[in-house]
Parts: C-alpha cells; structure tokens; sequence
C-alpha cells in the first residue's frame, strides 16, 4: 500500500462571505469595491477615539438568511434564545485599524446546521458548526511600487465591511470535496441575494484547516491552517499539496507544526505564515460599545418570508414539473439567472402534447450552443440579447418542422448578435425548410441519377452509403430539406 493510501484527511472550512449592503456593518461608509484607495473611510472604521459603532440592520438579516437556509439554530448554549453577543477579537496587525475586530465569538448568531453537497454522484450533508458576523480588516498592498519597492501600502476602504463566517463541521476528506462545498455556499449566498460570490475580487475567501491521520483512527491529529485560498482551483492545489506534505512529515518521522500557512499560487506550495493562534490569545471580551443582538420572533418571520426558493427545492420541482433529468436540471439551477431564464423560456412555449420534449430542447440549447456563445463573448443570461421568448420561438419553429435543426444554429448566431426574433431572421434570409413533398422527390431523384454507381453499391449491401445520399439531397436543397421527409423519400426510391 502506497504512503498516501495509509492516511485519510480530516478538512474544515472557514469561509467569508462579504454581504452585499451598501454600507459598512458599524458606520455608513459605501462598501462598492474599486473606489479610490481610502476614499470610503470614516472615523468608526478607521478606528479613530470616541466613534462609536452603530450596527447595520440589513447585514444582521442577511445574515439571518444564510443561517435560515443552513437550517442552523438561533439558540446557542451560553445565551438567552435568539441572543447574540459582539465582542472584540484582539490582535495587531497593520490592517487593523483599531488593534482589535469587533467579531462574535461564544454567542454567536445561529449554530448547528447542515448544507448539502454533491460529491461525484452521491449528495452528502456537511455540518455547519456555526455561522458569525464581524468585520472585515483592511487590504495591505504588497505590489512594486518603484522607489518604494520594499513598503507595503494599507487601503483602509474593506475595513469595516460586514462579513459572516461560516464555518464547518471537519467532515470533509479530499480536496474535491472541499471545492465543491465552497462551489455550494457561493451558489447558496448567491441565490439569497446576500453576496456575489466573487472569489477573485475577494468577496468570497476560503480558510482551510487540514490534517491527516492514519484511516481506520478517529481522534484527530495536528492541523494546520491555509490562507490565500481565492479560487477553486486554488483551493484544491493547495489542500492536495499540505496534504501530501503532512504525510511525508509522519512517513520522515517528523512533527506536524500547529501554524498559519500561505499558499503560493505561482510555486504551487503552501508556506509558513505564523503560528497558529488559541482562541485565548485573542483576549476575547463583550463588545463594550454594541448593545446584545436580540432577535425577535417577528423579526425571524419577517426575514423568512424573503427567503427565495433555494437551489435544492429548485432542483427537485425541474426534475418534476419540466420532466428534467438530474443532470439537466443541476446545471439550470447552477444559477439564479439560468433558472429563471429558463423557467422565462419554457412558460413561452405555446400549450403542446409535445411540450415536455421541447422543454428538454430549450434546455440543450441552454446547455450547448447558447452556453458556448455567452463564454465566448463574456455574456450572461441577464444580458443576453436573446430573449427567452425569442429562444422559445426558435424551440418551436424546430418542432414544426419550419427551419431544420442545422439551420436553426445559424439562426441563434443571428439572434445572439443582432437580438431579432427567429422568425423574422428566417424570412429575411429565406431560410424556411423545405417539407413540400413534390419538390422533395424530384431533387432526391435527380440525386439518384447522378449517382447510379453508389445506387448500385447500397443495393448491394453497403448501408453507410444511405448517409451520403442525405447528405447529397441536403446540399441540392441548400440545407433547407425536411430531413425527415428526405430519409423517408430516399428509402422509398432506393427500395425500388
């Protein structure tokens, strides 16, 4: 048995989730992202003497949305229910405005929840052991700059951006698992309009704790920590690499460091950042300028009647309602925007006996060709110049046998530049197909004269040659033939 095959990995995520009000958690500063370094700073998130915070009523909501659709409970152990307590989280870096965050550490807003993921074929429910809001620190910019090459420069606007941590239960054991998990929460924050998800501009980050121990054991043994993690890729790279460096430790007879590590995207390693904090080195104490949380139970009614219907209800009413498979509806539900166009689309469609299969058109159109276009061109479905009605449109003018399915591809490559409907593309460019049977047999006719060695072949035995004769009857007709009339008529003159 290989080394990596004795060894299991035990990995908990902590992920941060920037929650998209338009003003910071403690003050009434903006929180867009890209404005002027230190532009959008006041004296409570520079942590100036005597500003006092004042919470932000939105991002507790937000909050309370993410913990509602976790399933976690508002009731924690040490406090009243529906209690939450803020309190400051000590420690000095330059950052940190303040040399404390205002976080929330045993009182925390909800608890014991659950998300489930899709791992390969199988879903499985991962714990989520809490859910907390704090604050965010400052950016320190570490780029080259000329002269001052060997500085680091501090942006103070993301200080005091609101945040929840959500962090998980170490259920986790591959890295693929932790990417889908993190893949899972940005659809999640996404779909209840409370983050964008964007790993890359920093709005979403992932923290991973890791640590092996040999399979079949069940205490857990040493961790470490890895920061820097902005994308998926990123994310599984780096928890493939510790993991392999921590069993190389245990095979060599070494210790695993309890400590902090960044990981380096361009060698692909992780490396020692610090040690790795105790809780009880951060002092924690009550937030001595913020009143308790209390939530109401009208206040929980109130945010739970927001909520919208979430990606897993989703996914079971296509698979029901649209007669979808598993893997179709997964990927239109992947995203708000793709679900709704799609369910945009499929209410277009006019009442059919055939309107289940057309369904499954819209949603290989949706899939394949429309999916490619919008990469290509760096769209989405909220911005696509193709309506769903109009994509409707085209659906049906397949199913009744007005355009060709070859041709209806030309015709989305129209749609999608100029935003016109299919119809009125396929009659200013005559593309209407060709079903009238006289006209029909008298090119497949004139195909089977000009071919009589082929005619021959076929009748001999060599079946392939039936393709050929299609695809000459298509060419003749300038791809506007019926296809289906085509196979029937040249079975019917060939047979002969």
């Amino acid at each position: 048995m290989k080394p990596v095959e004795r060894y299991e990995a035990v990995i908990g995520l902590e992920v941060h989730a920037q929650l998209s009000t338009q003003t910071k958690l403690f003050c009434g500063c903006a929180t867009q992202f890209g404005a002027k370094p230190n532009s959008n700073t006041c004296p409570v998130c520079l942590g100036l003497p005597g500003a006092l915070p004042v919470l932000n009523r939105q991002a507790v909501e937000f909050a309370m949305r993410a913990a509602m659709a976790t399933h976690c409970s508002f009731v924690t152990p040490k406090a009243a229910p529906h209690k939450s307590l803020f309190a400051r989280k000590n420690y000095f870096y330059p950052d940190l405005p303040k040399g404390y965050q205002i976080s929330q550490f045993d009182q925390p807003l909800a608890v014991n929840g659950s998300i489930a993921v899709q791992f390969d074929e199988a879903t499985r429910k991962i714990g989520i052991t809490r859910i907390h809001m704090e604050e965010d620190a400052g950016k320190l910019l570490h780029d080259s700059l000329g002269q001052d090459a060997d500085k680091s420069l501090i942006d103070f606007n993301r200080s005091g951006v609101p945040l929840i941590e959500i962090v998980s239960e170490p259920e986790l054991r591959t890295p693929e698992e932790a990417a889908a998990y993190c893949r899972k929460w940005r659809q999640l924050v996404r779909y209840l309009q409370i983050c964008d998800g964007n790993l890359e501009q920093g709005s979403m980050r992932c923290d991973a704790n890791v640590s092996v121990r040999p399979r079949g054991e069940k205490k857990l043994y040493t961790k470490t920590e890895i920061k820097n993690l902005n994308s998926f890729r990123h994310i599984q790279k780096a928890l493939a690499y510790e993991i392999d460096r921590q069993i190389t430790c245990y095979e060599q007879g070494e210790a695993v460091v309890q400590e902090t590590r960044l990981w380096d995207a361009d060698q692909e390693v992780t490396r020692p950042m610090r040690s790795k904090e105790e809780a009880h080195d951060y002092r924690y104490f009550a937030e001595p300028d913020l009143l308790d949380l209390q939530l109401t139970s009208e206040w929980i009614a109130a945010v739970k009647q927001v909520i919208p219907e979430l990606p897993d209800d989703k996914l079971e009413r296509f698979r029901q309602e649209y007669a979808l498979s598993t893997y179709d509806a997964l990927f239109l539900t992947q995203d708000q925007q793709c679900a709704d166009y799609f369910e945009a689309a499929a209410a277009a469609l006019s009442a059919d006996k055939g309107e289940k299969e057309r369904f499954k058109e819209i949603a290989n159109w949706m899939m394949g060709d429309f999916t490619k276009a919008l990469k290509d061109y760096a769209g989405s479905f909220a911005t696509t110049k193709v309506t769903p009605k109009h994509l409707a449109s085209l659906v049906e003018l397949i199913a009744t046998e007005a355009i060709s399915g070859k041709i209806a591809k030309s015709v989305f490559a129209e749609m999608f530049q100029s935003g016109q409907t299919p119809e009125k593309i396929v009659t200013a460019k005559g593309l209407q197909q060709l079903s009238d049977e006289k006209q029909l047999r008298q090119i497949v006719e004139k195909v089977i004269d000009a071919h009589p060695k082929e005619v021959q072949q076929f009748q001999e035995g060599r079946d392939k040659l039936f393709g050929f004769f299609v695809g000459q009857v298509m060419r003749a007709s300038q791809g506007q033939a019926n296809p289906r009339l085509v196979n029937e008529l040249l079975r019917a003159v060939l047979s002969k």
